[in-house]
């Protein structure tokens, strides 16, 4: 049974990862492509796609968190895993998923920021007008 919710919230994680990459991928590209040009964007945006699927599986799956099924603790009963118990750890995958890319994401978005901002500011030193891509 501990194999069967480790799979479905790796699963799940890694579906939720995978489509939340997939929104994002258009918005960070163009991004990328204004900080850092075409060629090295390309290879920034595949790198930060690859990372928010692995950040947001490693945050939607603990197995650590899986442990109290199979091991019980010092003068406690195991915990069983009944229909109540998948519900609420398949809700801690979705949010712990969530979160974990929301975070990612935040810390991306801050400092693509930062850079558009210093972009922005050596451009109008310059004299150079706002390329709109």
């Amino acid at each position: 049974m501990i194999i069967n919710l480790l799979v479905i919230t790796f699963l799940l994680s890694f579906i939720i990862a995978c489509l939340v990459a997939w929104l994002f991928r258009k918005p960070i590209s163009l991004i990328m492509a204004r900080i850092v040009g075409d060629p090295l964007g390309y290879a920034w945006v595949r790198y930060l796609m690859t990372a928010i699927v692995v950040v947001g599986v490693g945050g939607g799956v603990r197995p650590w968190d899986y442990e109290k099924y199979i091991t019980p603790l010092k003068d406690q009963a195991m915990p069983v895993l009944n229909s109540d118990r998948w519900v609420l750890e398949v809700y801690r995958t979705v949010i712990g998923t969530a979160q974990a890319i929301t975070w990612l994401l935040l810390v991306f978005f801050v400092f693509a920021l930062i850079a558009y901002v210093l972009l922005r500011a050596a451009e109008l030193r310059q004299g150079k007008p706002l390329e709109h891509t």
